[in-house]
């Protein structure tokens, strides 16, 4: 068993931010239709297209909403699991090395 001591708190906030600001991507075309068809919800004037500029917004900040949070809580899950490592210890995973590890160690 191996067991991992600590993490690097900068590299998984940037791979959580990245992973997080995709997500947004992901879900922008469906922020983008829920802001359409709330500018098609009739009031007494009729339809007003700018009922759904907010859900338009949103949509277009997601990524870098998602990416940002996504930043920020790897930062600190990171940091936290330094932290408590240090007094629990760390996660115990069992490794099993590749064929090409192998070879490249031997030649």
């Amino acid at each position: 068993m191996n067991i991992i001591q600590s993490f690097g708190v900068l590299s998984v906030a940037k791979i959580m931010g990245l992973i997080n600001a995709t997500l947004g991507f992901v879900l922008m075309p469906f922020f983008l239709l829920i802001g359409l068809l709330g500018s098609m919800i009739p009031n007494q004037n009729g339809p007003n297209p700018f009922a759904g500029v907010g859900g338009v917004i949103f949509a277009l900040f997601a990524p870098i909403f998602y990416g940002t949070i996504g930043f920020i809580f790897g930062a600190v899950g990171a940091f936290l699991y330094n932290l408590l490592a240090k007094w629990l210890g760390g996660i115990e995973v069992k490794l099993q090395p590749t064929g090409g590890q192998l070879s490249a160690g031997l030649g």
